[in-house]
């Protein structure tokens, strides 16, 4: 997953700064990992332990009472979470979520934006390092906060193939 971190990083610094890059972006980052694009994810901020990623106010998003789903704040907060440890590990370093805790503070109305920050680690061999994902609504007041358990690793050698 290191590996996909940085090319999606690199990917990201390439896209952003054109007309239209964000959505190009968009698109490549949605056929690579397909569920997370399943609320129309739009990434604002994309650096090394900080990421922040939007999801629109769209009915698709919505409970039958009208607010963001639980889940669709789970996802974006998983993925702000995720962008920003992924986008910082070394090569050879791989992550994969163990854990997801949420805490729901308030209705969650009109566009989200989740915001991660996390110090990267270093890894030596396997670790859990929590990152947090406060979701905000338009006003900035936080509506819910995910702790993201992630699993680091070191990934397996390959053994060198003789001829």
């Amino acid at each position: 997953m290191a590996a996909t971190g940085r090319r999606l990083l690199r990917l990201w610094r390439l896209c952003a700064p054109m007309p239209g890059g964000w959505w190009v972006f968009q698109r490549l980052f949605a056929w690579s990992v397909p569920y997370s694009a399943s609320t129309k994810p739009r990434v604002r901020v994309l650096e090394p332990g900080h990421a922040e990623v939007e999801i629109p106010d769209r009915r698709a998003n919505r409970q039958h009472l009208g607010s963001v789903h639980a889940i669709a704040l789970m996802n974006v907060a998983e993925m702000a979470s995720g962008l920003a440890m992924v986008s910082g590990l070394p090569e050879g370093v791989r992550s994969i979520v163990r854990e997801i805790r949420m805490e729901y503070l308030k209705k969650a109305r009109g566009t989200i934006r989740a915001v991660s920050h996390v110090a990267i680690p270093t890894v030596t061999g396997d670790c859990d390092v929590e990152v947090t994902a406060d979701c905000l609504d338009r006003s900035g007041a936080v509506v819910a906060r995910a702790t993201v358990s992630w699993r680091l690793g070191l990934m397996p050698t390959q053994p060198s193939s003789s001829r």
